[in-house]
C-alpha cells in the first residue's frame, strides 16, 4: 500500500468518526429542540386553558349580572305601575274628600244633620218627634250605612298607613348598606 491509500483510508476513518460524532452532535440538538418543543407546546396549551377558563368564568359573570338587572328592571316597573294605580286612587279619594269637607262645612248642611240625625230644633222652633217604626227604620239603616263608611274608610287608612310605613322601611333597608359602605 501507498501512503496515499494510507493516507486516504485514515482520512476516511477519520471523516467518518467526524461524521458520526457529528450526527450524534446533530441527533442530541434535535432531541433537546423536540424536548424543548414539547415544553413550550405543553406551557403554551396550559396558558390557552387558563385564559379559556378566565374567558369563561367572565361570560359567566356577565350574563349573571345581566340577568340580574333585568330581573330587577322588570320588578322595578311593576312596583312603579302598582304604586301609580295607588296614587291614582289616593287623588281620586282627596278629591271625594274636599267635596265631602265643602259640603259639610256650609252652615246649611250643618242644619240639615243637626235637624235630621241629632233630632235638634232651632231657635223659637218646637221640635215635635212622630214615632214612626218605617220612618225610625230608615233612619237607624242610614245610621249603621254611616258608621259602615266610616269604619270602611279608617281601615283604608290604617292599610295605607302600614303599606307607608313598610315603604319608609324597606327604603331605610335599602339606603343602610349605602351608609356602610359610606362610612
Amino acid at each position: 500500500m501507498n501512503d496515499k491509500d494510507f493516507d486516504f483510508q485514515q482520512n476516511n476513518q477519520e471523516s467518518g468518526i467526524v461524521e458520526s460524532y457529528a450526527k450524534r452532535q446533530v441527533e442530541t440538538l434535535m432531541s433537546k429542540m423536540q424536548e424543548k418543543s414539547k415544553k413550550e407546546s405543553k406551557r403554551n396549551k396550559f396558558y390557552y386553558s387558563f385564559l379559556t377558563l378566565i374567558l369563561l368564568f367572565c361570560l359567566v359573570q356577565i350574563g349573571f349580572g345581566v340577568i340580574l338587572n333585568i330581573s330587577k328592571t322588570i320588578s322595578y316597573r311593576a312596583k312603579i305601575a302598582t304604586l301609580e294605580k295607588i296614587k291614582a286612587r289616593s287623588e281620586a279619594y282627596n278629591i271625594d274628600l274636599k267635596q265631602n269637607i265643602t259640603q259639610f262645612s256650609s252652615s246649611s248642611s250643618l242644619e240639615g244633620i243637626a235637624r235630621n240625625n241629632l233630632k235638634m230644633a232651632g231657635e223659637d222652633e218646637v221640635l215635635i218627634i212622630i214615632n214612626d217604626p218605617k220612618e225610625q227604620e230608615k233612619i237607624e239603616a242610614e245610621q249603621l250605612k254611616l258608621e259602615a263608611e266610616q269604619k270602611k274608610i279608617r281601615e283604608q287608612n290604617q292599610k295605607k298607613q302600614k303599606k307607608l310605613l313598610k315603604r319608609k322601611q324597606s327604603k331605610i333597608k335599602e339606603n343602610a348598606p349605602l351608609k356602610e359602605k359610606e362610612e
